[in-house]
């Protein structure tokens, strides 16, 4: 109780490893319940600290914000703190963040918190226990945790090979362009008693409506405000501008307004601070965090390489025991044809075996058919000697009939040459007798009768017919030519097929992560897609002012640094008769 807040606090940052220890500050409720900085150059004892059976209780917070954490914050404890506590103010709802940054900054959380995204070690509900997202976002939607996770699951897959620092670097990064980032506030009143608020940033001090935190309606930075007090509730700044009068505000509490003019000194002090050159102290925190970072950069490659290693010699033994599985199919494959094979060649066997044996007998019968034949060609050729015997005996027969046929050919010329001689005699034998009949008649008168004899003629018998033997060997060749059926082949060319290769683009999301609304179009669209995708999940009547006018700004395509350059526009004098007449 007797040491100082200084030496308090130099206790802390010295347990920490803490050396930027201009940011942060020991926060106490005194007394009263109002919500005090440790003075650093006052006893302990001395400040108004509510004391709880004897002990008191101290928040470490940063008092004062970078204006830019990827330049300004050196140590890596440094950057811890700030993640914690902005992480904290976001989930609190101390600082407003929209529903889509609040799933990409959550993402980033979980990157820090769990390391790579690992599919064999995820399990579904992993992140539901972990507070990740503002409640009031939550309640916005009609989406239970599962949904909720499964977006921030799929951002955070994309964030493989960030380390804990860096993922809790791209956070900040993220978080510092949110409209409330690093700004105190406190309500003041102006001349005219409108209720508005007092935003003191590193920048400077902005002034804000009542009902509206996000959008600053004028700005002052530090480099215009030449000097600050206060008496008792009125708070005068005077400008740097001796033709702009003095800007004049009232608080509620005279212990508010000395808690406005400590953060206005500590503020302004540390701007002046950033437009010089770096004091000796930090030029060699600066040094020795780049060597470290270049040490954990050239650890962490050569992490990175063995764990690629490692997961190359993994995939080859997975790939081994796959092939391995695979050979051991193939062999029960080939067992099981080879067992199948052998009882087909049995099978096959044995059906030869039975053809063998009737080919066997079929060649024995072909045997005995075969002496058959040669004992019917033997009995044929008998035959054929015996028909050929014949033959010339029918030769020698026929030669004797057509020498008898001749000569009874000539013996029936001859018969018919008597006959025709016969019948010429017989002619004229009728003739006269004819004749004779003729001259009897007359002689004898017709009172006598005589008695004609009937003379037959008798023809001699025909002859019979001699019959002559025509013999007609009639000599038929068939011949049978073989029919050839011509085909004709079509000649089919087999073209070589054409061989496709695919190109696989890869594209890691968010790796250029260096502006969250200004440089980086790709985290935008991101941004906008899961925005139009959760819409139509929003619960109407769960619409905060903030989201209202959050969407108000997403519309006319403005955010946090256009507001500011738009509240500075204009000179000193214009804008404090701005003020008044807010």
């Amino acid at each position: 109780w007797r040491a100082t807040g200084r030496d308090l606090f130099e206790l802390v940052c010295r347990t920490i490893g803490l050396r930027e220890t201009w940011y942060f500050g020991l926060q106490y409720e005194d007394s009263k319940g109002f919500i005090s900085w440790l003075k650093l150059d006052k006893k302990v004892q001395d400040q108004s600290i509510q004391k709880n059976h004897q002990t008191a209780s101290f928040m470490f917070l940063a008092k004062f914000y970078p204006e830019e954490v990827a330049e300004e914050l050196v140590q890596e404890v440094t950057q811890h703190s700030f993640f914690l506590q902005v992480k904290q103010a976001i989930l609190s709802m101390d600082v407003y963040c929209p529903p889509e940054a609040s799933v990409l900054l959550a993402s980033y959380a979980v990157q820090a918190k769990f390391g790579d995204f690992d599919e064999d070690t995820y399990k579904p509900g992993m992140l539901a226990s972990e507070d990740l997202l503002p409640q009031r976002v939550i309640d916005q939607y009609q989406m239970t945790l599962e949904m909720w996770e499964e977006r921030i699951r799929v951002w955070y897959a994309d964030h493989r090979g960030m380390s804990r620092d860096e993922a809790e670097m791209e956070y900040l990064k993220i978080a510092q362009d949110l409209d409330m980032y690093g700004v105190n506030y406190f309500p003041i009143q102006n001349k005219k008693e409108t209720e508005l608020w007092l935003g003191v940033t590193a920048l400077g001090l902005n002034i804000y409506e009542k009902e509206n935190k996000l959008q600053p309606k004028t700005t002052f930075t530090w480099s215009e405000i030449r000097h600050i007090s206060f008496d008792d509730k009125k708070f005068i700044i005077k400008p740097v501008d001796k033709n702009a009068p003095n800007f004049v505000f009232f608080s509620q509490k005279v212990r508010m307004n000395k808690l406005i003019l400590d953060l206005c000194m500590g503020n302004h002090d540390l701007f002046m601070r950033r437009r010089k050159p770096d004091s000796m102290e930090l030029q060699q925190m600066k040094a020795a965090a780049k060597e470290e970072k270049q040490r954990r950069q050239v650890q962490r490659n050569r992490l990175a390489r063995e764990k690629q290693l490692r997961e190359e010699a993994e995939r080859d033994r997975a790939n081994m025991e796959q092939r391995l599985l695979q050979y051991q199919e193939e062999i029960r494959l080939a067992n099981e044809a080879l067992v199948s094979f052998a009882c087909g060649y049995i099978r096959y066997c044995r059906v030869a075996e039975e053809e063998a044996r009737l080919l066997s007998q079929k060649a024995s019968e072909a045997e005995q058919e075969i002496t058959r034949l040669r004992l019917t060609a033997m009995r044929k050729d008998e035959e054929k000697v015996s028909l050929e015997r014949k033959t010339r005996e029918a030769e020698l027969l026929t030669a004797r009939l057509v020498e008898e046929s001749e000569k009874r050919a000539a013996e029936a010329n001859k018969l018919k040459d008597e006959l025709l001689k016969a019948r010429a005699a017989e002619k004229q034998a009728k003739e006269k007798l004819l004749d004779f009949l003729s001259r009897t008649t007359s002689y004898a008168g017709s009172n006598t009768a005589s008695p004609i004899s009937s003379v037959t003629t008798l023809y001699p018998p025909p002859l019979s017919p001699g019959y002559g033997p025509e013999l007609s060997i009639l000599d038929s060749e068939a011949s049978n030519s073989p029919d050839f059926n011509l085909n004709s082949y079509d000649l089919i060319a087999h073209g070589d097929a054409d061989q496709l290769s695919l190109e696989i683009e890869k594209e890691r999301y968010l790796s250029s992560l260096v502006d969250y609304l200004e440089k980086s179009k790709h985290l935008q669209n991101q941004l906008r897609e899961l925005r139009s995708e959760i819409a139509v999940l929003k619960v109407g009547d769960k619409h905060s002012d903030y989201d209202q006018l959050h969407e108000e700004q997403v519309k006319l395509g403005e955010n946090k640094y256009s507001t500011l350059k738009k509240s500075k526009s204009g000179s000193t004098k214009s804008r404090v008769a701005f003020f008044e007449e807010l």
